[in-house]
């Protein structure tokens, strides 16, 4: 028998290979009822260590809960893994969520791994460093021909946790993460002649970056402000704003100073912590779009097995920080009044990353302005190959309703042809919040009618529920018949929560 450890790195490429080839014969006899079908779900997350926690660490990994809704299909089995164990009523909680399915037979279906190990790894990580662990997962897959593997991100990690179990993964070749960076998908855009802002990539340092400015200022010499972004930021923590304005051309002493004095979206990064990361891990600068009106929207997409390409959302982003470019949120779906303007080179973007063998779910984020006559101009800013923080969201809504989106009308019908839309965050947060447990919040809902009302399917659906007394933060998805209807929900459950939050923070009366 071989062990992985027996294996040099180009064994276990050609091994992972000839693993994914198996993944389309997987895809085709899903969803047939087989007994003997089954997933595992390892939510593994590569976090910050100088803004995370256990705690964050565990929610992120408890984001990925809706995929529990599978569970609608009465014969699948599956493993859901995390660093430390969930709580029971939170699980609870998104078995009731399932439509048409007794709870506790879903429940006998479901096989939770807790790893006991809350530091800030990766949660892929901590498995590989248990094989007698990797080994019980296994010997729960009643049929590896009937089973893949599900991960947030796709690393060299993931890839070995694939052949150990020997299991596909459902998500993209780690090889092909290049073009995911900032730095790779402006070069794929420019290939495909997809918009996308002035600027440069591969750069190490700040001169580079200095360099750069003063090539853009030359072309557009009103430019006011460009943003420098880290290769792999996420969210818009890696991003920053150079603040041009009076700079003029051929003033390169000038552009220096206001690089070194540029403004970071991340509240715990230093800027020589900043332009370490820049020149480990290399970044970008490009122009910051502006216009009458402007909106970051996104494209969700994927590739399947086969190769086809679907497209499956779009999102208007939700953004705050300093300014404005940290994600925060979304709203589904993207305003049609430029929904196929952005999904038309989404799809060219995704025809070519099939064309490079790239494997599931990914999202173009855009941004969109408005010129004085009123129409709308697309630049695609990035691409993020792994689910991202619009995905749960999207697939919550889909698995709960059995609806779709439609692309050329830019609307999601529900199987009954009922239009929905949603709003969401994984940002309610406040310090007031940590004054409720995860059982304060059961009963809010409760009390107050924010759960999600199956028979009108809507209501509001919460996720990153353990984090609640810790960090004072939960997510949430508000899904509502009109745009106005989701967001009222929204606002209603965050009014709630702050409200009892505020109630449960008033020092009781002393005994008499």
């Amino acid at each position: 028998m071989t062990t992985l450890d027996e294996l040099d790195s180009a064994a276990r490429w050609e091994r992972f290979t000839a693993l994914q080839q198996r993944m389309r014969a997987v895809w085709d006899v899903m969803r047939h009822d087989h007994d003997d079908e089954s997933v595992v779900i390892v939510p593994s997350v590569a976090v910050d260590p100088l803004v995370a926690s256990a705690g964050l660490v565990q929610a992120f990994e408890e984001r990925f809960l809706f995929l529990l809704l599978l569970l609608r299909q009465p014969a699948l089995r599956m493993t859901y893994v995390t660093s430390t164990p969930i709580k029971d009523g939170i699980i609870e909680y998104y078995l009731a969520l399932l439509p048409g399915v007794i709870p506790s037979h879903a429940r006998a279906r479901l096989t939770l791994v807790s790893v006991d190990d809350s530091t800030l790894r990766p949660l892929s990580e901590k498995l590989l460093d248990r094989p007698r662990l990797i080994s019980t997962i296994g010997a729960g897959i009643p049929n590896r021909d009937r089973c893949h593997l599900i991960a947030y991100s796709t690393t060299d990690r993931e890839r070995d946790l694939a052949l150990t179990l020997g299991i596909p993964m459902y998500g993209s070749d780690p090889r092909l993460s290049d073009l995911g960076t900032k730095s790779g998908c402006r070069r794929l855009f420019a290939e495909e002649g997809v918009r996308h802002p002035l600027g440069a990539e591969g750069l190490r340092d700040q001169e580079a970056v200095v360099d750069a400015i003063t090539s853009v200022l030359a072309r557009r010499p009103g430019t006011e402000s460009m943003i420098v972004k880290l290769n792999d930021g996420v969210a818009g923590n890696g991003n920053a704003t150079v603040d041009l304005r009076g700079v003029g051309v051929g003033r390169k002493e000038l552009v220096t100073a206001r690089v070194s004095e540029l403004e970071l979206e991340s509240p715990t990064l230093t800027r020589d912590e900043y332009w370490d990361r820049f020149a480990r891990d290399g970044g970008i600068v490009e122009e910051r779009v502006t216009g009458t009106a402007l909106r970051s929207p996104s494209v969700q997409l994927r590739v399947l097995p086969d190769g086809r390409v679907e497209l499956l959302s779009t999102h208007d982003q939700l953004l705050g920080g300093p300014s404005g470019q940290r994600y925060i949120g979304c709203t589904f779906p993207a305003d049609p009044a430029y929904s196929r303007l952005i999904s038309e080179p989404a799809e060219v973007i995704g025809r070519r990353l099939a064309a490079e063998g790239v494997l599931g779910r990914f999202a173009v984020d855009f941004v969109v302005v408005r010129d004085d006559a009123g129409s709308w101009e697309a630049h695609a800013i990035e691409l993020n190959l792994r689910k991202g923080g619009t995905t749960h969201p999207f697939l919550t809504l889909q698995f709960l309703t059995d609806g779709r989106y439609d692309g050329p009308s830019g609307r999601f019908l529900t199987s009954d042809g009922v239009e929905k839309h949603l709003v969401a965050t994984d940002h309610l947060e406040s310090p007031a919040l940590r004054g409720l447990r995860v059982g304060d919040l059961f009963d809010i809902v409760a009390r107050h009618g924010l759960h999600f009302d199956q028979s009108r399917e809507s209501g509001v659906v919460f996720h990153m529920i353990s984090c609640l007394t810790e960090l004072g933060r939960v997510g949430l998805t508000a899904v509502g018949n009109t745009a106005d209807e989701a967001m009222d929900l929204y606002r209603r459950a965050e009014d709630v929560l702050m409200d009892e939050a505020a109630a449960a923070a008033r020092a009781p009366e002393l005994p008499g």
